[in-house]
């Protein structure tokens, strides 16, 4: 199941890019076991075979930036575990996130936390084990807590030259979502794990863009009546086994395309020319708008202009 993921032995990515968004998102810092194992495992998604409504909902993601704004309930869930924990996945669809302490444990974490393992090996397997089958590890009817974005909206304010690049509910939007004027973060990690799996070459466009905007967006909630704007994450891993649909994008558009993340939950790419347009699309595509700054204005327009939120 972990090769079906992409791991394989000695894999090895660079890790600086979730630490520096969950530096920011958070006062998490990372010890050398989530170095370790982020290193090895990070940025899979351990769906079970064959595939079903079971094996989807208990899937173990090895993303943790899921845990972003989330460093109280870790801190919570450190003192109770009595161990220092690093975020290094989710699972229950993101209703559970995974930890590590400083020796190697694996820790669940929900409303309490339990202890998966005393080692990674261990906790792995038992992980695995429990797509099998339904299982009392996993909870998939739990539902998430409200997303960190829908709280921060609320309290954001837009900056003073903020019509000088786009419009202020766009500006509100963005830093909602994660960004900030000057915001520069390390893009190898996504760098190495998209050239590994899908032979992705990042161009210096898509780096500009990633390093101001990545892991930016707008997380979607029910009911999608109440959602002012369509969903969307610029998160390039998105795409990570998606090289054939990116490649048949760029020869439909007659350009080099380099993913950036999606929209509509999942059911539209976002992938950045050389030049820095940016297109959308997943049978057919289409540009979205010639310019990044153009094209986060439409992102963060509303579909829906009386929503409540």
């Amino acid at each position: 199941m972990l090769r079906r993921a992409g791991w394989r032995p000695g894999r090895s990515v660079p890790t600086d890019t979730w630490e520096s968004i969950l530096r920011e998102r958070g006062s998490f810092t990372a010890h050398e076991a989530a170095r370790r194992f982020l290193s090895e495992f990070g940025g899979l998604v351990t769906y079970g075979w064959p595939a079903d409504s079971i094996t989807t909902s208990s899937a173990i993601r090895f993303e943790p930036l899921g845990a972003a704004w989330q460093d109280e309930q870790f801190a919570r869930a450190s003192r109770e575990a009595g161990t220092s924990l690093y975020p290094i996945g989710m699972a229950d669809e993101g209703a559970s996130l995974l930890g590590i302490a400083e020796n190697g444990a694996l820790h669940l974490i929900r409303d309490h936390v339990e202890l998966l393992a005393t080692s990674t090996d261990q906790a792995l397997d038992r992980l695995v084990e429990a797509q099998g089958a339904r299982s009392a590890l996993w909870t998939p009817d739990v539902p998430a807590a409200e997303h960190a974005f829908w709280r921060r909206l609320h309290t954001v304010e837009t900056g003073p030259d903020a019509e000088r690049r786009w419009c202020p509910e766009t500006d509100r939007v963005l830093r909602a979502g994660g960004w900030f004027p000057g915001r520069a973060i390390p893009t190898e990690t996504w760098e190495s794990i998209l050239l590994q799996t899908g032979e992705f070459e990042m161009h210096d466009a898509a780096r500009r863009f990633l390093a101001e905007f990545g892991a930016v967006g707008v997380p979607y909630r029910d009911p999608w009546d109440s959602m002012p704007w369509m969903q969307f994450s610029l998160d390039p891993l998105q795409a990570i086994w998606d090289g054939e649909i990116i490649d048949d994008l760029a020869e439909q558009a007659g350009v080099e395309l380099y993913p950036i993340g999606m929209r509509d939950r999942g059911n539209q790419h976002l992938a950045m020319a050389e030049d820095g347009a940016v297109y959308a699309g997943m049978d057919s595509v289409w540009l979205l708008a010639p310019t990044p700054d153009e094209a986060l204005q439409r992102l963060a327009g509303r579909i829906q202009p009386t929503a409540s939120y």
